[in-house]
């Protein structure tokens, strides 16, 4: 599943081609994706102008100015493509920073469902193969309350993200630290790639408990360290486009690379990338997910 930084990518891709523009027509191709689109979904928003997309966890949030906001969340294979109006399927700088033709989009695919046209005769398609990702539309007043945001936590790249505030959620936590930190009401957006990375750069084991670096008095300098690694990495991450391990595209098509810098991720069996190591990285499953880590530099 998309993690924050590719979720940051669509959105930042989406940005050019809709903030500013307004919703001409939406067309649902079917009923539902993982759930059933809100109720008078197209009605609501056609003639609707769009004034920001933000991100919030994993969710790109599209704030209009009828007082409404939709959720778009992009489960395991959700995409959008942005089609300009001659029909070329266009990353978002091409509207300015034309370099060579792209792609015509001959027809619509199966897995087309949701045509969003925009008032200068752009289309946004979402396209969902397994169609675990979905569209929620909410009130913009009060809107942080809604069921899918309210209990989030902090922002990872945000300043409310520090050691300080990592050491008050671990105080008397018997978790193992990943699954503290993949925890969305501790760290909004946190996932499974991302946290490994990071533990690893911090040299601290995925299996020690979250607890055991809370201090009474003081904060544990290896949060302060985590805290930063953290953060370099995501930013690290939406630089590079993010990561591609299945299904993930940005809104050009094109695939993250970040993969390609994994220290541990994904590499079991391999020699740890520390020079004074080289011991193997072991993989283990914590909560029904893969674990990465070398046993040697982690601890």
């Amino acid at each position: 599943m998309p993690e924050l930084p590719e979720v940051e990518t669509v959105k930042r891709g989406l940005e050019p081609a809709l903030v500013g523009r307004r919703i001409s027509a939406i067309e649902l191709r079917r009923a539902n994706l993982r759930f059933a689109f809100p109720v008078a979904f197209a009605q609501t928003m056609v003639g609707a102008g769009i004034e920001a997309l933000e991100r919030r966890a994993k969710y790109i949030l599209v704030r209009c100015d009828n007082g409404q906001t939709l959720i778009w969340h992009l489960g395991m294979t959700g995409r959008f493509t942005i089609v300009d109006p001659h029909g070329r399927a266009v990353e978002p700088g091409a509207f300015y920073h034309a370099t060579e033709p792209a792609p015509l989009l001959l027809a619509l695919g199966p897995h087309d469902h949701v045509v969003i046209t925009l008032d200068d005769g752009v289309r946004v398609i979402y396209n969902d193969v397994r169609r675990f990702g979905f569209m929620e539309m909410v009130q913009t007043l009060g809107g942080e309350q809604h069921k899918l945001l309210r209990d989030l936590g902090v922002e990872p790249l945000g300043n409310g993200f520090n050691g300080a505030y990592l050491a008050a959620k671990f105080e008397a936590k018997k978790a193992p630290l990943k699954a503290a930190l993949l925890d969305q009401h501790v760290v909004a957006g946190l996932g499974n790639i991302y946290v490994s990375e990071a533990l690893f750069r911090s040299g601290l084991s995925p299996l020690r408990k979250a607890g055991s670096l809370a201090r009474r008095k003081t904060v544990d300098p290896r949060l302060d360290a985590l805290v930063r690694h953290i953060k370099d990495i995501l930013n690290e991450a939406i630089r590079a486009g993010g990561s591609t391990l299945q299904d993930f595209q940005g809104t050009s098509g094109e695939k993250g690379n970040f993969q390609q810098r994994f220290s541990v991720y994904d590499r079991a069996g391999e020699a740890c990338m520390n020079s004074t190591c080289g011991k193997p990285i072991k993989r283990i499953v914590q909560a029904g997910r893969s674990t990465f880590y070398c046993s040697s530099c982690q601890k």
